[in-house]
């Protein structure tokens, strides 16, 4: 048949996409097949594919198609997330642009907006995924925000409300005044920054004397409710009982005593703002002191900010440093570097705020989770890992599920009056107004009378339930889906959200299903370029995934991914591994069109290619155990490294070389169909990784049915090997590989025959060995009186006589000098073993490591002193 010269991504790709959506590979059923289940670390339903989500998807990609084809029933659930502070601070922004400000719509008509982004901008990223090669489910694609999904996260917090769990609080969150809600801890990034250190007075009330206060931020002065000193710093025992007056704002503030002040840190007096800063908070509530919040939901100065309000709180703070400095009560100003606290969705500066929040408890649930974890019930890929999710469930603080967002579902708390308790918590408004009823024991409300909190969920409290919902396992438990593909096998994702969503969703399994999520974590590493600077739009040092791979084809780009993508490790992206992918594509469509082009014969197999084919099936075997030990360690790049060896070292170097038939002959077909059958195998082997590719081979090779695709065909199962088979011909390929560095070092054509004289009674594999060498004999037992090129296979000494054409002055001159070379290398060794502080105190291993190399630079002197003699 006519085979194309060269492999054409292009054409290939979407043609077997198409072919796999249509015959309905990817999709899943539950039947009497083991399953094995992944559902996809949802990505923002707004995004669009970036390095990230190419290494996890590809891998995840990898685990699902080798499940397929080793007899498993593989279920790739795929499905995008609403991304609340995301999305909505996107549709705020198009509003924006088109003169509609949020405050300015209704709750239904900005959601309407909303959904309209959604539906027109969402989803693009699992196009994008379809490009890569990925074999989702496509019918079981779900969204965090569809009903059903929705209605399962309702339910899980009336669920947990009713248990005790949840319950509304006054507590300082961090507030991000750009997205205008408050966020988890978890969401804070704290970033170095370069301020100011300033020391202000704090005159004390009816007397000249001060008290200077060091702080970074001066626009909080107005929120200040206390100066607080160590009662054991003698330096201010006077001023106990005492009152300060704040600069500025000339209020009179008590000075208080607690032991949380540090001595030593800065002047060892602190002012204390309740309102704008955790740990004033906690030592206003100790000491019941007044809060005023002077900053409103923009980071501005509101109406306690006096003749600042309405201006931003970082302007404030350049226009009070000099205020401060022309009044007479800014003592200096430092340099000084600060850890700042920054939302990691928007990057604004957190402001600490005090309000009304909802938060689930954590401490009940994240024990159980805890052990599964330490106990390896769920085992973590790289182990390391494990401490880092130790430290957090050991140190966990109730969960901040409140946002006041609009994008997102609704918190289903209905308020019937003013007072603190005046709500109920149902799923429906119905349910709502039966409960408000029983409650207030006033049958005449009616469902107008009710509000719902104009809250909405934070996203990872939809997310935490994935695994579960989207089986729709909280609204029907005993559903045939959820009994089957749960709990799921893997899950690939990122350390950075091992707190957010990892760690949540095995509580939630555990809470609701009694049972661990999934079994295996693998975290995938950070992709960075060369300058090890993490991959980002904003730094503009990320390719296009897409074009990527239109330059080197989807299974380049997969390939290249992978190969530096050790477990767990930050991966170096470097585009040179894109085209050592592309560059494996055309070695193996070469590889494969070489094969077509042979003749077949009607003849026997000669012993040549019956020893390399008893050679390649045992290493294919070998190869077969290998790559499953690395896949059950999670070592997916090493298990492709051994792929790749296989096939580009293995058959393609060594295999076909062997068996490959003179000019102008033809091969065995015995030997043309053992090959093809061995051909197939390796790209069953290669498929998870090289989806395209082998696809289209596997349907050129010949035809096949819709049940014969590769992509549900069957990998080969370890079999036993014969080690020394592999052996003796790795031995073979070092004698071939020592008679063609003769020829190449010495400038002899390889076409010239060459003889061999060796002390081994024998070789394994003698044929191989001359015609891969081009050996015209080959003399065992025998030593040559002739000058000759000598080296040495193990204990094997294998002798060339050197060609006549040779300059045997030039080549005298050239021993003497590695003679020289080797003795002088010799007596440093020599020395060292001789050193007996060096062999008592060195390593064994290392003390044995001399020792071989002593002994090889030995035999290889006694080799060079034979040779001049012979010369």
């Amino acid at each position: 048949m006519q085979i194309s010269e060269k492999y054409n991504p292009q054409e290939t790709e979407q043609k077997w996409y198409n072919y796999w959506l249509e015959n309905k590979y990817f999709h899943s059923e539950p039947n009497d097949k083991p399953p094995y289940t992944v559902v996809i670390p949802p990505p923002n339903v707004t995004g669009i594919l970036h390095m990230g989500h190419m290494l996890n998807n590809t891998i995840q990609d990898v685990l699902v198609r080798r499940a397929r084809m080793q007899g498993f029933n593989a279920c790739w659930v795929p499905g995008t997330d609403h991304a609340s502070i995301a999305t909505e601070a996107k549709v705020v922004a198009k509003l924006k642009s088109e003169g509609v400000n949020k405050s300015d719509i209704t709750r239904e008509e900005f959601l309407k907006h909303a959904w309209e982004w959604t539906d027109k901008y969402g989803g693009t990223i699992l196009e994008q995924l379809k490009k890569l090669g990925c074999s989702c489910d496509w019918d079981r694609t779900r969204f965090t925000m569809e009903p059903k999904l929705s209605q399962q996260v309702i339910k899980s917090f009336v669920d947990l409300y009713n248990k005790g769990l949840i319950y509304r609080g006054y507590r300082m969150v961090n507030w991000d005044p750009e997205a205008k809600t408050n966020i988890s801890d978890e969401e804070v990034i704290f970033k170095e920054q370069n301020g100011k250190l300033y020391f202000l007075k704090y005159v004390i009330e009816g007397s000249e004397e001060f008290l200077s206060v060091a702080t970074t931020r001066p626009e909080t002065i107005f929120g200040d409710t206390a100066v607080c000193i160590n009662p054991n710093d003698e330096r201010y025992a006077h001023l106990k009982g005492k009152k300060v007056i704040v600069p500025i704002v000339n209020r009179v503030i008590p000075i208080i005593e607690d032991e949380y002040v540090d001595i030593e840190f800065g002047t060892g007096a602190l002012k204390i703002t309740p309102a704008h800063d955790i740990n004033d908070y906690e030592i206003g509530q100790k000491h019941n002191l007044q809060m005023i919040d002077a900053l409103d939901d923009d980071g501005n100065l509101n109406d306690h900010g006096l003749h600042y309000a309405g201006k931003n709180r970082f302007d404030v703070r350049k226009q009070i440093a000099k205020e401060l400095e022309e009044k007479d009560l800014l003592l200096k100003a430092e340099d000084y570097v600060n850890k700042v606290g920054t939302s990691e969705r928007t990057g604004a500066v957190i402001e600490p705020k005090v309000s009304v929040q909802w938060f689930l408890k954590m401490s009940e649930i994240a024990k159980p989770a805890l052990d599964v974890v330490m106990d390896d019930e769920v085992k973590f890929y790289p182990e390391k890992f494990k401490n880092t999710y130790k430290h957090w469930m050991e140190n966990i603080r109730d969960w901040n599920i409140s946002r006041q967002l609009w994008w997102g579902q609704q918190i289903p708390a209905f308020y019937y009056g003013d007072g603190e308790n005046d709500f109920v918590v149902a799923e429906t408004i119905e349910e709502a107004l039966a409960l408000a009823k029983e409650k207030t024991q006033n049958p005449e409300l009616e469902t107008q009378n009710l509000k719902q909190d104009e809250d909405a969920l934070d996203t990872w409290f939809s997310s935490w339930l994935w695994p579960m919902s989207v089986f729709d396992g909280l609204l029907d438990p005993e559903n045939k889906d959820i009994n089957y593909y749960y709990p799921t096998s893997d899950l690939v994702t990122g350390p950075d959200i091992i707190f957010f969503w990892v760690a949540r969703m095995i509580m939630a399994g555990l809470e609701y299903r009694k049972e661990v999520p999934f079994k295996n974590v693998y975290f995938t590493g950070i992709v960075r370029d060369k300058q090890r600077r993490k991959m980002s739009k904003s730094l503009g040092n990320s390719p296009d995934p897409l074009e990527l791979m239109d330059k080197y084809g989807a299974d380049g780009v997969r390939v290249g991914i992978l190969l530096s993508s050790a477990a767990g490790n930050d991966l170096l992206f470097d585009e040179d591994l894109m085209l050592q992918g592309r560059n494996f594509m055309s070695k193996i469509w070469s590889a494969f069109r070489l094969i077509n082009m042979w003749n077949h014969e009607d003849k026997p197999a000669n012993s040549t290619e019956l020893q390399a084919i008893e050679w390649f099936e045992n290493k294919l075997n070998k190869t077969i155990a290998e790559i499953n030990d690395q896949f059950e360690k999670f070592r997916i790049s090493d298990a492709l490294h051994l792929i790749y060896k296989l096939i580009w070292d293995d058959f393609c170097s060594w295999y076909l070389e062997a068996i490959k038939p003179n000019y102008g002959e033809g091969i065995s077909k015995e030997v043309y169909n053992k090959t093809v059958a061995l051909f197939e195998e390796l790209i069953k082997l290669l498929h998870p990784f090289m989806p395209f590719l082998t696809e289209e081979l596997w349907q050129t090779i010949s035809q096949r049915n819709v049940e014969d695709a590769l992509i549900i065909a069957q990998q080969k199962k370890a079999e036993s090997f014969n080690e020394d088979i592999i052996k003796n011909f790795e031995t073979a390929s070092e004698i071939i590989s020592g008679v063609r560095n003769y020829r190449q070092t010495k400038g002899i054509s390889p076409r010239e025959a060459a003889e061999i004289y060796t002390n081994a009674s024998e070789f394994p594999n003698e044929s191989v060995i001359k015609k891969l060498a081009n050996v015209s004999e080959i003399h065992f037992g025998t030593k040559t009186d002739k000058p000759s090129f000598t080296f040495l296979v193990g204990a094997t000494e294998i002798s060339i006589p050197l060609s006549e054409n040779l300059d045997l002055g030039e080549e005298k001159t050239k021993t003497e000098e590695e003679l020289k070379y080797l003795k002088g290398f010799l007596i440093s060794v020599d020395k060292k073993l001789s050193n007996e502080k060096f062999v008592a105190n060195a390593k064994p291993e290392v003390v044995e490591t001399e020792r071989k190399k002593q002994k090889d630079a030995l035999d290889k002197i006694a080799i060079l002193e034979e040779k001049l003699k012979s010369l």
